[in-house]
């Protein structure tokens, strides 16, 4: 049990919740397209209960995989950086062998998941893996290290999107956009904890690069590229009163994580990054969804 426990924390399970419920509007998107344009061809409760489990496991296998990938890639630095000395691999609590090892079975269980989803899911899933497990190397090159996260997450709604449908729409890529800007603002807020280490073991994130007070400024920025994302989906998508609530409850949420931070005052940054954006996507997802199945607009 405490070897489980182990691993949880190693890829912080909690944090599934960032991209978890933009992968649920995406399923459910689907469904409601598969319903609409595939009458021929409906959607049994059964086949549906078999997908959902399946992109839940592709979701979680995908996530533990880039976050153990991360953790085993970053152990040099995670050792000598205060913040980060005490997590399981500089601990000795985990092997970064074990850890590897973990990352592989990971990718695995993803690859065998998609062959089950549709052919197309499984085609694309390297490139998947590819994406969010290159993402712990940006940072020893570029600054825009927080937007190649964003686009790792990004993945989430179009993913669960194709699982159900097997085909591309415009409409899951703006829920898309909007977690790209969304992920990658409020990871450039958690990197103003580290701007000094970075600096000084020459890693680059915003904050290294550009000061604590631009990183926020952009930050705020990508959250309203993020909102207007959101509402963009809204209008392509004819929703209805509970999505355009759970709009505006996302947004104020935005706004209220940059309230928690200041450039001079940094003891705030975990509220904003864990609780704020967590409500922000579980509610929105939870209002969205229920336009979906109440009012059934696309």
């Amino acid at each position: 049990m405490n070897k489980v426990k182990n691993y949880l924390s190693l890829v912080k399970f909690s944090h599934t919740l960032f991209a978890l419920p933009f992968a649920m509007i995406g399923f459910f998107l689907g469904v409601y397209h598969q319903e609409l344009f595939s009458e021929a061809h409906p959607l049994t409760f059964r086949v549906l209960a078999i997908k959902f489990i399946l992109v839940l496991i592709c979701m979680i296998s995908a996530r533990s995989a880039a976050m153990a990938f991360n953790r085993f890639l970053d152990r040099r630095f995670d050792a000598q950086n205060p913040r980060t000395a005490i997590r399981e691999i500089p601990k000795g609590i985990i092997a970064p062998n074990s850890a590897l090892r973990f990352v592989i079975v990971c990718c695995i269980l993803f690859m065998i998941s998609c062959w089950f989803i549709n052919p197309l899911c499984f085609f694309l899933s390297p490139v998947a893996l590819f994406v969010i497990l290159f993402y712990s190397y940006t940072k020893r090159f570029t600054a825009l290290c927080h937007l190649v996260l964003g686009a790792g997450l990004s993945l989430a709604p179009i993913g669960a999107f194709l699982a159900v449908t097997g085909y591309f729409a415009v409409l899951p890529l703006l829920f898309s956009g909007a977690v790209i800007c969304w992920v990658s603002g409020f990871d450039i807020i958690y990197a103003l904890q580290d701007e000094e280490f970075d600096k000084s073991w020459q890693l680059h994130s915003i904050p290294a690069s550009f000061g604590i007070r631009n990183a926020l400024t952009i930050s705020s920025v990508l959250h309203a590229v993020s909102a207007l994302f959101v509402f963009a989906a809204g209008i392509l998508g004819g929703f209805g009163y509970w999505y355009w609530f759970g709009m505006l409850l996302f947004i104020g949420m935005l706004i209220y994580q940059h309230t928690l931070v200041k450039p001079k005052d940094l003891s705030r940054v975990n509220l904003a990054f864990m609780t704020a954006n967590g409500i922000a996507s579980v509610m929105f997802a939870l209002f969205v969804i229920t336009d979906i199945i109440t009012t059934h607009k696309h």
